[in-house]
């Protein structure tokens, strides 16, 4: 899916901002059928952002099921014999869209991008006004990634109908619009989609191109970052088959995209109607039994697993925010992040590439597992309807994010039950789809299992662990770190021979509090449990990487051990610095 543009031939219309919203309470909008007139008793809401934080009540804050959202838009007369998008960024999690009250897409999953053609409909319509309408609900069930359900409670201890959303993940469910809708034109015949893949070769660089368009084309160039054409290839030197088109072009003495230095080159695509840039950047990917090398050169992974997650913007799209986010990371000295649990927007993904930041990308596989030692893989929980969602979501993710030069290996799950029989067959599958997609990128997926019990890491290409020694187990005593850790991650590689990321490490640290000697929630006590950790990666030659849990602090559902949130950040909620900043500060730049 191509990211819509501005240029000669397409244009761009932005409907984020002020949307009319209205929450259906008792879920019957849909039998009722309101996307056939406008809605009644509306209230102003932003897009994009999460709804729940912007209210004062817990009834708009935790309500589950569906909310409406309305938009007017006008289009143009100067895009007359055009065609004309619709699309959204994310709706999560369940989407349906009507444009005025006619049924235009469905979309499950809540983190990637789906879109409409309403050419017909527009150029059929006598109205100068239109209006979108959209049904969404944030309800999770097991057909679903993340994995959640529905629990109802009866008794003399509960009132009639008394029900929550539960999840099986760490942080809040936040719902709405998170991110921007657009309306965009392109050619009626049009480029569809761009798919890039690169090899390097001494002082040459072969780009090879498949292009899926109903346009003729007629030039194929790659322009570098001085805005020189370094390579061009004419209609005569394509190979077509019915409406693909294959490419292949030599860039001599080629720029390298490289962690903290990124060089970006742009495949423009001319038709004989519509044209478009796709961004991409010249790396290769290594794995070997003890490393991870990009552009020949082993590569340690530092920095984090964080989230989409700011006060009262929700996980709600944010450019200042985002910008903020790299700046301290490029401060730390860090190279990478996780999506952890789940992609990111389009144009933080856009920032990574400019800013040179290694991506790990990660779909929302989240919530397949219980902490009680009850089965996920197994009767009405994860099924056959969930492994479907799931391969969709691979796929969205891929053919989202395949050209992004940041993204060096997917990730297809994040703490998934994979001791269990039944999560073999599922991941051997998931794992399969997902090369199948992509045979360019490693593959991996994060564990919380130990390596006595997983059954699935076999198809991995490097292991991701997430561990709390001292923290979950055996709390606050620091002594038992090194040896635990140092135990498993042995046996982890002589199990498999692969190198390993610690994906996940810390504990939670709240801002401003200090007690000597240090204890658990100081800051002083996080640095200490940190530096644990330390001693025995900067041991294990196997060890590729480090990404402590997490880069800031952030929302997560009502609990006892979640006191407004998870406080493992190294930054607070609001981008403040506790110590171990520093002490990560410290130890990454001297790398």
């Amino acid at each position: 899916m191509l990211y819509p543009v501005e240029n000669k031939v397409r244009e761009v219309k932005n409907l984020s901002g002020i949307w009319n919203f209205k929450m259906d309470y008792d879920n019957v909008g849909i039998q009722e059928q309101w996307q056939k007139m406008p809605l009644k008793d509306t209230i102003p809401m932003a897009v994009p952002s999460s709804y729940n934080d912007l209210f004062t009540e817990e009834r708009e804050k935790e309500h589950v099921g569906y909310v409406w959202y309305e938009k007017s838009f006008v289009i143009p007369d100067s895009w007359n014999g055009k065609r004309i998008v619709l699309r959204f960024g994310s709706a999560t999690h369940h989407a349906t869209v009507w444009v005025d009250g006619t049924e235009v897409v469905k979309h499950k999953g809540g983190f990637l991008p789906f879109e409409a053609d309403i050419t017909e409909m527009v150029e059929k319509s006598s109205l100068d006004e239109h209006r979108v309408t959209v049904a969404l609900s944030n309800i999770l069930d097991w057909t679903c990634i993340p994995c959640g359900e529905i629990i109802h409670k009866e008794g003399p201890g509960y009132p009639e109908g008394f029900h929550y959303q539960e999840t099986y993940f760490d942080f809040y469910n936040y719902s709405g619009l998170h991110r921007p809708v657009k309306l965009y034109t392109t050619p009626k015949k049009y480029i569809e989609d761009i798919v890039i893949k690169t090899e390097i070769k001494e002082n040459e660089a072969v780009v090879k191109a498949l292009i899926t368009s109903t346009d003729e084309i007629r030039v194929v160039k790659v322009v570098d970052e001085a805005g020189n054409i370094v390579s061009e290839k004419t209609v005569e030197k394509c190979l077509k088959n019915e409406n693909k088109w294959y490419v292949e072009t030599e860039i001599v003495n080629p720029h390298l995209w490289n962690p903290g230095a990124a060089y970006l080159y742009q495949l423009k695509v001319e038709g004989e109607h519509d044209t478009y840039a796709e961004q991409f950047g010249l790396r290769t990917i290594e794995v070997t039994d003890k490393a991870f090398l990009i552009n020949g050169k082993e590569f340690y992974f530092q920095g984090f697993g964080k989230h989409e997650d700011s006060d009262v913007h929700g996980k709600g799209m944010d450019e200042a925010l985002n910008i903020r986010d790299f700046n301290l990371l490029k401060w730390m000295g860090a190279n990478s992040f996780r999506t952890s649990h789940y992609p990111y927007s389009e144009e933080l993904m856009m920032l990574a590439d400019r800013e040179g930041f290694v991506v790990i990308d990660e779909v929302p596989a989240v919530g397949m597992c219980f902490w009680d030692g009850n089965s996920v893989f197994a009767g009405n929980r994860v099924n056959d309807d969930t492994l479907a969602h799931h391969k969709d979501m691979l796929a969205d993710m891929y053919n989202r994010d395949k050209n992004h030069p940041c993204v060096m290996m997917w990730s297809v799950a994040n703490e998934a039950a994979t001791h269990e029989e039944g999560a073999v067959p599922y991941f051997k599958e998931i794992i399969e789809t997902m090369r199948s997609l992509d045979d360019t990128r490693p593959v991996t997926m994060v564990h919380t299992t130990g390596p006595d019990g997983d059954k699935v890491s076999q198809w991995l290409d490097v292991i991701c662990v997430n561990r709390y020694y001292a923290w979950y187990t055996d709390h606050s005593h620091l002594e038992v770190i090194g040896l635990q850790l140092e135990n498993e991650m042995n046996k982890w590689y002589n199990k498999y021979h692969k190198p390993i990321i610690m994906s996940e490490y810390g504990a939670d640290t709240i801002a401003g509090y200090h007690k000597t000697p240090a204890v658990a929630f100081t800051e002083e006590f996080q640095c200490m449990y940190m530096n644990e950790f330390h001693k025995i990666f900067d041991k294990l030659e196997f060890m590729i990487g480090e990404h402590p849990w997490a880069f800031a602090d952030f929302q997560t559902k009502q609990g006892l051990n979640r006191v407004d949130g998870n406080k493992k950040g190294i930054f607070t909620r609001n981008r403040q610095p506790k110590m171990s900043a520093y002490m990560l500060k410290e130890r990454w730049s001297k790398r």
